[in-house]
């Protein structure tokens, strides 16, 4: 086999807070009908790369059902499959031992090259100009790079190059640096590199950023290069992030096209009637997904499949996941209400312009976001200011609630 394909679907995602704590990042819903995984099964797809072995381990039951076979992504293959990893005997303690622990079935597949992906980034990229890329350079490890804003340097593994691409240095997740190259989380390896590396480097919680890139770049002379990619790319790890990427497929003109018929994003359909707009409705600017019966205004908004918004609504710039009901006469801003929240007549979500940041959980809501978790009921005539986080176990002792508030 020449190329085998990784997906590290595991992680918890701990800066999406609330709505990871009952399913694995991988599997969040994205722009009204996706999950985030789609974006890299669809990916290995479109790059004719059919053999697949996905590492799930934090909650991972909603990730299985959705991937089941393979099908929508054309990996249920009779001479290919995708092969869900999950840990036995021990739990993976980094990236880098989650692959270690699967040597046995990357040695069955006996590949020539092992590609790594991460399962929770939104983009389109056709792997094969990577590999050819890698080959062309007689790379021994091939990173895919994008240019980030300073200020998010601190989030990503950072690379130096040389003129002729090749990675001098590395730094994961620098404070500063004088490069603002960073990793895309996608490594191309010549298989004999990696089983070898992974299986001499002595650490317990073996990650790829922090122990097995600076390791070759710093300790070997095998070469390492830079794949630059131009094309969009979004990591959608938090709050603020999912949000403006979601919202960002509203638009006229997205630098990510969904309907693209040379590129396809594929994912499990959802056997629901078409959306249902009633005679007072008003939708502008906004992803609209099957089933949804839709009674109330939406405005630069994703709804997903299966949401009742009631007459009177108003739902502007938020995300509202599947099967969640709205009730007559609500206000909705800059928002994001998770599956099967209800939401009772004359509530606000997302009120004023108090931007006091979450008092639990600063770091992760300080711009104006509100957070409903999953299967929450928000009784009617309920007042939530912005940076609030509400946890489905909440009581609701007062119909105020003041911004920066966490009701658990």
């Amino acid at each position: 086999m020449e190329v085998l394909t990784l997906i590290l679907a595991g992680g918890k995602g701990s800066r999406l807070d609330i709505l990871s704590r009952r399913r694995s990042k991988p599997a969040m819903p994205f722009a009204g009908k996706f999950r985030i995984i789609d974006f890299a099964l669809s990916n290995c797809a479109q790059s004719h790369l059919y053999d697949i072995g996905i590492l799930t381990q934090y909650l991972p039951l909603s990730l299985n059902e959705h991937i089941g076979s393979g099908k929508p992504w054309d990996l249920d293959r009779r001479d290919s499959a995708v092969t869900l990893l999950q840990p036995h005997n021990y739990w993976y303690l980094g990236t880098a031992d989650a692959v270690l622990k699967n040597l046995e079935f990357i040695e069955r597949h006996n590949p020539k090259y092992v590609l790594i992906l991460s399962g929770d980034h939104i983009y389109k990229m056709d792997y094969r100009k990577m590999i050819a890329y890698h080959q062309e350079h007689h790379a021994a490890l091939t990173i895919a790079t994008q240019p980030v804003p300073e200020s998010d340097i601190h989030r990503f593994g950072i690379m130096t190059t040389n003129d002729h691409g090749q990675i001098t240095k590395f730094e994961e997740k620098p404070e500063k640096s004088e490069s603002n190259l960073a990793s895309m989380g996608v490594y191309l390896f010549n298989y004999d590199l990696l089983k070898q590396v992974l299986l001499n480097i002595k650490q317990e919680d073996l990650d790829f950023g922090k122990h097995i890139v600076p390791y070759i770049i710093e300790e070997t002379d095998w070469k390492v290069f830079a794949y630059n990619f131009t094309d969009y790319w979004m990591d959608v790890g938090t709050y603020d992030s999912y949000l403006d990427t979601n919202l960002e497929m509203t638009k006229k003109y997205t630098k990510l096209d969904l309907y693209d018929p040379t590129w396809k994003v594929f994912t499990k359909s959802e056997d629901l009637p078409p959306v249902k707009v009633g005679d007072e409705a008003l939708i502008r600017q906004s992803l609209v997904s099957n089933g949804c019966i839709i009674d109330g205004t939406v405005i630069n908004s994703v709804i997903s499949p299966g949401v009742r918004i009631g007459k009177g609504t108003v739902i502007k710039d938020s995300v509202i996941l599947n099967n969640a009901i709205i009730s007559e006469n609500v206000t909705i801003q800059r928002s994001i209400i998770d599956k099967k929240v209800v939401i009772g007549r004359n509530a606000y979500i997302g009120f004023g312009n108090d931007f006091t940041p979450n008092r639990e959980k600063p770091h992760l809501l300080s711009s104006g976001i509100t957070v409903i978790e999953k299967k929450t009921v928000i009784p009617g005539n309920t007042v939530i200011g912005r940076n609030c986080r509400i946890f489905n176990t909440a009581t609701f002792k007062s119909k105020k609630i003041k911004s920066g508030e966490t009701l658990s």
